[in-house]
């Protein structure tokens, strides 16, 4: 491995930096200078991403009168001024039977993000307005960072339904109460923002013409400095970037670090959109999304044939690293790959319940561990270099059907059957 030392580029990067902030622009030029260090083949590659600014959000409730603390969600689109008032319903699930009367009214559904096929349901029965929920009911509204996500495509492009998100502490307490009516309110501007994938080559040497992708995105939602996702799936992928500097590879590499993952994998799609015509040089993408927590434990998800999953698993064993590789989709910048055309694999070493915890303030560098870090750089730089310089690439680029739905699935182009 080499000599090159990335996790001191953590602390670099250890700020909020969501996507089309201020703070994105400090991110991409930390990582374009660090960069520079191994290749002069780096560029920034913009592309444009929807935004918003939330000018008023209020909640209120009636029989009994009740107000709680809450955040607009962004692109759920606005009320008026003097919000929308209905009858306010829980749903716990997507039922026929919950969703079938809900026309006008304010309807509570627990957690940040709607699962697509329950939005889709729920939009059709024309309700009035949506409560998300964040945190959880152990948590004290001090401890709960009121941080919605904002809906993604695949819901505002089916329709917009104007809502907030509470506490999951103050929801226990809202439907402990059961209000009759409640009133929400949203005021905000949409508008389209800049960010930029920052990617850097290496040029290969005898079968350059055969391109090996590493991704790992860059971005973090709000409240959170984003240590161990992605700070690390970072600092990762410049460690292989600085040993690929001084190791020639055969095939070329590039090193892509993805902006605006956490908004839907948009620097992923907007790479493969962009580089459309050279994807079938690709023979594979090797993706790495949160790596070196201390309580934790290494896995690869390959959205590939199995002869993959068996080979990562083989390498496991032979180097004495303790990895459990599946076929799967896994919920990062790998997928668009994969759906693509082009098989991937996305890196992680998982926390378990109760260990460092994601999307939050406490996503913090003292849960992260130096040298399981480097265990996982050693792994991965073994692993990779033998597929790169092989005589014929052993992976088969060739996504089979099964994994082909579950990208379906995944995308929203097929429901599963109950």
């Amino acid at each position: 491995m080499s000599e090159y030392k990335s996790f001191d580029l953590l602390r670099k990067m250890y700020f909020v930096r969501t996507a089309g902030s201020a703070e994105d622009k400090k991110i991409q030029e930390i990582l374009l200078d660090e960069c520079k260090k191994f290749t002069d083949d780096v560029v920034l590659e913009e592309f444009d991403i929807d935004g918003y600014e939330i000018k008023k959000a209020s909640l209120v409730f009636h029989d009994p009168q009740m107000s709680f603390d809450c955040a607009g969600v962004g692109l759920s689109g606005s009320t008026d001024q003097c919000g929308v008032t209905g009858e306010f319903c829980y749903l716990s699930s997507e039922a026929d039977v919950e969703i079938s009367d809900i026309e006008g009214k304010i309807c509570l559904v627990t957690g940040k993000l709607v699962k697509v096929s329950m939005y889709k349901k729920i939009f059709n029965k024309k309700p009035a307005g949506l409560i998300l929920t964040t945190g959880s009911v152990y948590d004290s509204n001090e401890d709960t960072d009121l941080d919605p996500y904002m809906y993604r495509d695949k819901h505002y492009n089916i329709g917009k339904i104007p809502a907030v998100c509470i506490s999951m502490s103050d929801a226990e307490k809202l439907l402990r109460a059961m209000p009759l009516k409640a009133t929400l309110t949203i005021i905000q501007d949409e508008k389209v923002n800049k960010t930029s994938n920052v990617v850097a080559t290496i040029e290969g040497g005898s079968k350059k013409d055969e391109v090996v992708a590493f991704t790992a995105h860059y971005d973090s939602v709000s409240f959170s400095r984003g240590a161990y996702d992605n700070a690390t799936g970072c600092i990762c992928i410049m460690q292989l970037l600085s040993y690929y500097s001084q190791h020639k590879p055969d095939r070329t590499l590039k090193f892509i670090f993805c902006g605006a993952e956490e908004m839907g994998l948009l620097g992923s799609k907007a790479y493969v959109e962009k580089h459309a015509d050279q994807l079938d040089k690709y023979c594979l993408n090797i993706n790495v999304d949160m790596v070196a927590v201390t309580i934790g434990y290494d896995i690869a998800c390959a959205t590939s044939g199995m002869d993959l999953v068996n080979y990562i698993n083989y390498e496991g064993k032979i180097n004495g690293f303790a990895i459990m590789a599946k076929q799967g989709v896994y919920s990062s910048d790998s997928t668009p790959f994969a759906d693509k055309g082009v098989p991937a694999v996305s890196f992680a070493r998982i926390a378990p319940n109760g260990g460092a915890q994601i999307h939050s303030k406490k996503d913090v560098i003292d849960f992260l561990s130096e040298n399981n870090y480097y265990k996982t750089c050693d792994f991965l730089t073994k692993f990779s270099e033998r597929l790169i310089n092989s005589i014929c690439f052993p992976v088969k680029r060739d996504i089979p059907e099964n994994m082909k739905e579950e990208l379906d699935y995944y995308n929203g182009r097929k429901e599963r059957k109950n």
